[in-house]
């Protein structure tokens, strides 16, 4: 009984042992991901293009704007001489107009949201994927985002910063 006690201790031993020592050792680096993503390339022209987009609603909710301003003091002005039917077709009208506007920049606000995410959502992927193939690379278990500082982390001892590498990958100085 006690050698059977001896033998199953000892396959225990060696195969604790051998778990121990095919356990990968956790490797954790860091990268200011905002700071790449602004070194991207293309992110000039996307940049561009939103605020083109943006300039082109802004346009048409300041002529929408004009509009609304150039009724109301119409009506203002003239409201003393208007009839009954007049006045109501006119204040139907400024209603109206005032609620197009809303609903158009609510309308506005979405789309550039989605003008947003439609250009910027290469470039990030793009990012993405070049942190991946690094971290891959360089045997990472981890890969923390350091753009805010150490943010949610409760411990930080250095990692490594692999923002050269992934700079190094994508080709950017």
């Amino acid at each position: 009984m006690k050698k059977l006690t001896s033998v199953f201790l000892l396959i225990f031993i060696v195969v604790a042992s051998f778990n121990v020592s095919a356990q990968k050792a956790v490797k954790i680096g860091h990268i200011d991901f905002a700071g790449l993503y602004q070194l991207m390339p293309g992110m000039d022209s996307a940049q561009k293009k939103y605020q083109e987009y943006g300039k082109t609603l802004k346009q048409q909710m300041d002529a929408m704007q004009n509009e609304y301003e150039t009724k109301v003091a119409d009506y203002q002005a003239n409201s003393a001489t208007m009839s009954d039917l007049i006045k109501k077709t006119r204040e139907k009208e400024i209603v109206d107009l005032q609620q197009r506007i809303q609903t158009f920049q609510q309308s506005a606000q979405e789309d550039l949201s989605k003008k947003e995410q439609e250009l910027t959502n290469p470039i990030i992927e793009k990012a993405k994927k070049a942190v991946q193939e690094v971290a891959k690379e360089g045997g990472f278990s981890y890969v923390l985002n350091s753009s805010e500082g150490l943010g949610n982390l409760l411990y930080f001892e250095g990692g490594e910063d692999i923002l050269v590498l992934v700079k190094k990958k994508l080709g950017l100085k």
